[in-house]
């Protein structure tokens, strides 16, 4: 048996590691980029190769919204219809849902010895999805207007 301290470990070093990349990755995108150079801002300079610097001034059009190649058309925001939030929300509470059942049928095998209740573990299931889809069929059944 595992003392508490122990059981937690591994939340720790995963939370560490989750705070910890993204954070180091900005502190070495800032520290690692190409920065303007102060003596004429129309070169870069870089840290990992020194004495190359470009000379930024012949591309024109670095300043652009996209540099792929083609002229930007119109606006980029484009506004989506409320309804396809709704299929994304509804296929998360159900993806996050099945991730909870597994989990926990995982658990109660293991904390069971083997020994588990078939019968009443499927009736309980059978209702938490049947409630899960009672609600998506409501959802459904207003066509998605609900009103905040």
């Amino acid at each position: 048996m595992s003392t508490v301290p122990e059981a937690y470990l591994a939340l720790a070093v995963m939370t560490l590691v989750g705070i910890g990349f993204p954070i180091g990755s900005f502190v070495a995108s800032r520290f690692l980029r190409p920065t303007p150079s102060t003596n004429d801002k129309s070169k870069l300079r870089s840290i990992l190769l020194p004495g190359y610097e470009t000379d930024q001034s012949l591309y024109v059009r670095r300043d652009s919204t996209y540099e792929c190649g083609s002229e930007p058309v119109g606006d980029a925001h484009i506004n989506f219809h409320f309804q396809y939030y709704w299929y994304a929300i509804i296929f998360l509470v159900f993806d996050i849902a099945a991730m909870f059942l597994i989990l926990g049928g995982v658990v109660a095998i293991q904390n069971s010895g083997g020994e588990i209740d078939i019968w009443a573990a499927m009736t309980t299931l059978t209702v938490f999805i049947a409630i899960m889809s009672l609600g998506v069929w409501h959802v459904f059944r207003k066509r998605g207007r609900i009103y905040i």
